[in-house]
Parts: structure tokens; C-alpha cells; sequence
């Protein structure tokens, strides 16, 4: 069995910084990237597997970050069996009116229209097709606290 793989490869790789990679898993890990891509515009950047079956992709977000993905496994030995639908994100964007508008367009259930919050972040929720959460809105966090020695 071949191995596929897509995206970027080779001396020109961008280096990554040291990050944290929210991770999930898909009953349709494939059907999930499409939707990701087309519906919120995540990015793909590899994809790993055979057929239908993901073994390992990862998705970036165009404004930092990215989330990883694979296919629901019968033997997850990993330890890393989290059941599908069972993740929550919420992904900083400048561009939360394109977002939302290609998200509803894309057909993702929206489950909080655009708003704005109590601490001043203006975001959008949805949901995707395999239940789950994605919350999308323009706070960055409270300021990092100094690390002292």
C-alpha cells in the first residue's frame, strides 16, 4: 500500500516555531478537511494516508496556528483516541465578517451569529460536520506574563 502525501516538502520548508497543536479525530477525516478548508479557509498543508483512512494532516490557520487531524482508528494505539465530535477551538481572526459569510455559504451551522462580548472580542460560533465546535472572534489573550528566572 502507498503512502500519499500532499503539501509543502523540501529544503524550502518554512520552520516552525514551537506551538500547540490542537488535535482531533474524524469518522471522515477527508469529508472534515474539505469542510475545514472550504467553510472556515483553513489551509492544507499535508495529508498523510491510504484511500479514505487519514492517518496524519495538518491544517493551518492563515493568520498562525493550525490544528492536526486523522481517521477514527479500530485500534487506537496511539493514546490518542478522543472520540469524534468531541473537540472545541476557538481560532483569533481580523477577518471574522469574511469568516462567518464564508462559513454560512459553505453550509456550517452557525450557533452564535456575530456579537460582541463582554471583554470586547467580536466573534461568531459554529459547528462543524461531525459536531464539533468551532469558535472563531478577535481576542488574542490577556498580555503574557514577564517569565522571571
Amino acid at each position: 500500500m502507498a503512502t500519499e502525501q500532499t503539501g509543502a516538502t523540501g529544503a524550502a520548508e518554512q520552520e516552525r516555531l514551537p506551538q500547540v497543536w490542537p488535535s482531533l479525530r474524524a469518522r471522515d477525516a477527508r469529508a472534515l478537511i474539505r469542510f475545514l478548508v472550504d467553510a472556515f479557509g483553513f489551509e492544507e498543508n499535508v495529508v498523510y494516508g491510504e484511500g479514505e483512512v487519514v492517518h496524519h494532516a495538518e491544517l493551518d490557520w492563515p493568520e498562525g496556528g493550525g490544528v492536526m487531524l486523522g481517521s477514527v482508528r479500530e485500534s487506537e494505539d496511539d493514546g490518542f483516541d478522543l472520540p469524534p465530535g468531541s473537540f472545541g477551538a476557538y481560532v483569533v481572526t481580523d477577518r471574522l465578517d469574511e469568516v462567518y459569510q464564508r462559513a454560512k455559504a459553505a453550509g456550517a451551522r452557525i450557533t452564535a451569529e456575530p456579537h460582541t462580548t463582554d471583554y470586547g472580542s467580536y466573534d461568531f460560533a459554529a459547528v462543524d460536520p461531525e459536531g464539533n465546535r468551532w469558535n472563531f472572534g478577535s481576542y488574542r489573550g490577556a498580555p503574557r506574563k514577564s517569565h522571571r528566572a
